[in-house]
């Protein structure tokens, strides 16, 4: 048995062989109808789907900043890399994994051979990802090769009644038309079905960036359906047709969607630099195709590809005149998602299972341990032993009345389950039950109380285990336990000091925990939130990496100069702390006077929450 589980999944050679790797010819199948100097393919409109679209949940970022942009209003953040390696370091090999092989089994046209080599995918200790392309040899039409990763996790989609948002920030291949023949830039996704045995295009594909012959242009589409026809005119697609993107050759721009299943029909909207340039409406195919092609998890995909049909439809290269070592820079990438009913995150408010004591009935191996599924990551998980039944099940702290539960299936998933709660871990309330378990992301909506919540799988849906990346849970404390809405992720926080600048202020409010702040080795020292505007507060949590706060306050500012002590202790614990408080400002800190241990103050998590 492989800890990665590639017995169950499609493994990278066979991936490379399945019909789906026609996907990039989508806009070269039409030819004879394609307007060169113009924007869009010669199709029906309905097959190219609206421009018009319904009000956005949320306009995305624009542009490149230092470090992944905070979540957009409503949304919080799901998942990000903002490659920050050392200097000719490959790619985390717990977030992605290469794509190796010719270019010639893609089933695209394609002529480079995709490698793992540093000369081809490397981070340049700037902050940045590139995959270049290179030559040898005097024939340019053999003799490349280049770069293609894809995410480890198939998690990044929208529960029923929510919406995710898929973005990055990119340099396309700064060439012309004159030397840059035959680059094929993508930024793309498919679906996570995919990888479980359901076939290309129904299991769905987004492409979200691609250009050719280094147009300075941007094409978005659609696949789905069937592989040729069908309700999604394959192998073209639903595409917007090239679009112009100034300067996208020479500078950082961003490519974006959002799947949005808040809204009535379900849409795609692909945007450029925040701007909605083309959107499809669940309406414009048939329900059983748009649910097989979207309603699920993607995985996320960068290449540069050279040459194959798709350049051919634009004049064809690579030629003569194409330079070696033209590259795709890519400065981060993210997704942010938009619970159901408004709130962010999955499920609808603040996950108030994460970073909270996970356990389990048993375990696979000592790498899937049941607190792998309550520590925010999409790219660990829980696992089970191969029986029925078996459970998860999280101490909350407190007691809580609970709204929502979203599971988040790795392959190994429950095809009939129960979420239970209880008051003391023994006695049990069954507040949800199905036989027909599907995988994938479950978004459940629930009633019921209790400090302990788990699964409870009694048919898995495998040969294996019960397997989650993520078990999230929403609701409110129970009778006077504080709480209320998170008011600090995303917002600017500033520092007494930092260790080094991996472990900045920011990192402990940017819903990550995996990612912390630490301070100089001293005391005292601090750590800031502004919230924006005046909030009442009733609750903070800290969730601390082994360096802690033996001895600290919680306090509260109008203006960030004249503070109020809301909270003191001298006996500090460590680990994860859920403080009931009482006070107003705009400002809040935790202010550190007695470290635990020999180091700094460090928290993975630094979480206000009020009204």
């Amino acid at each position: 048995m492989f800890t990665g589980r590639t017995p169950r999944s499609t493994d990278n050679q066979t991936e490379r062989h399945s019909p789906f790797r026609t996907r990039r010819f989508a806009a070269a199948v039409a030819v004879g109808a394609l307007c060169l100097g113009g924007i869009g393919l010669g199709v029906a409109p309905s097959a190219l789907g609206s421009t018009v679209a319904a009000a956005p949940a949320a306009a995305p970022a624009a542009v490149s900043p230092a470090t992944v942009p905070a979540a957009p209003s409503g949304f919080t953040t799901t998942w990000s890399d903002d490659f920050n390696g050392a200097s000719g370091s490959g790619v985390d090999a717990g977030n992605w994994k290469y794509d190796t092989g010719p270019g010639s089994s893609f089933g695209t046209g394609e002529i480079e051979t995709m490698t793992n080599s540093a000369s081809n995918v490397y981070q340049d200790g700037a902050g940045h990802l590139v995959l270049k392309a290179l030559h040898s040899g005097s024939d340019p039409n053999s003799g490349w090769t280049s770069g293609r990763i894809e995410t480890q996790a198939a998690t990044f989609g929208a529960p029923p009644g929510g919406v995710v948002e898929m973005q990055s920030s990119i340099q396309q291949p700064n060439l012309t038309t004159a030397n840059g023949a035959g680059y094929w830039p993508a930024f793309w996704m498919l679906g996570s079905t995919l990888r479980t045995g359901t076939p290309w295009p129904g299991s769905g594909e987004v492409d979200i960036l691609e250009d050719i012959n280094s147009r300075s242009s941007v094409f978005g589409t659609l696949h789905c359906g069937v592989g040729q026809g069908g309700p999604c005119n394959e192998t073209t697609g639903i595409g917007s047709g090239e679009r112009a993107c100034a300067g996208c050759q020479t500078g950082y721009h961003t490519y974006a969607v959002q799947i949005d299943r808040s809204v009535s029909p379900e849409q795609i909207r692909w945007y450029l630099d925040g701007s909605n340039y083309f959107t499809v409406n669940s309406t414009q195919v048939d329900a059983t195709t748009w649910a097989n092609a979207v309603d699920h998890p993607f995985f996320i995909i960068y290449d540069l590809a050279m040459g194959g049909g798709f350049p051919a439809a634009f004049g064809g290269g690579p030629n003569a005149a194409t330079v070696s070592g033209g590259q795709m820079n890519i400065d981060y990438v993210a997704v942010y998602n938009k619970a159901p009913g408004g709130g962010g995150g999955t499920g609808g408010g603040t996950n108030i299972a994460q970073g909270k004591t996970a356990t389990a009935s048993s375990t696979e191996n000592a790498g899937t341990p049941a607190s792998a599924a309550v520590d925010g990551s999409t790219t660990t998980r829980w696992s089970s032993a191969f029986s029925d039944p078996q459970w998860l099940q999280v101490d909350l702290g407190q007691s809580y009345d609970i709204s929502h539960v979203t599971l988040n299936w790795e392959a190994a998933y429950a095809k009939a389950f129960q979420i239970q709660t209880s008051p003391d871990g023994t006695n049990w309330t069954t507040v949800y039950s199905t036989t027909t378990g599907t995988g994938g992301v479950q978004d459940l909506a629930v009633t019921g109380t209790g400090r302990y919540i788990r699964v409870y799988g009694t048919q898995r849906g495998t040969a294996y285990g019960y397997s989650l990346y993520e078990f999230s849970v929403n609701g409110t404390p129970a009778a006077g336990g504080g709480g209320g809405t998170l008011l600090s992720q995303g917002h600017p926080a500033t520092a007494s000091s930092t260790e080094n600048a991996t472990f900045p202020a920011s990192a402990a409010v940017d819903g990550d925990a995996g990612t912390r702040w630490s301070s100089a080795f001293s005391d005292p020292q601090w750590l800031q939130v502004d919230l924006g505007a005046s909030h009442s507060i009733s609750q903070v949590k800290l969730n601390w990496e082994a360096a802690y706060a033996k001895a600290f306050q919680i306090q509260t500012s109008p203006d960030g100069t004249n503070w109020t002590t809301v909270y003191s202790t001298t006996t500090g614990t460590g680990g994860n702390q859920t403080l009931n408080v009482t006070g107003t400002g705009r400002y809040v800190r935790v202010y550190g006077t007695q470290r635990g241990t020999a180091y700094g103050y460090s928290l993975y998590e630094f979480q206000v929450l009020g009204s």
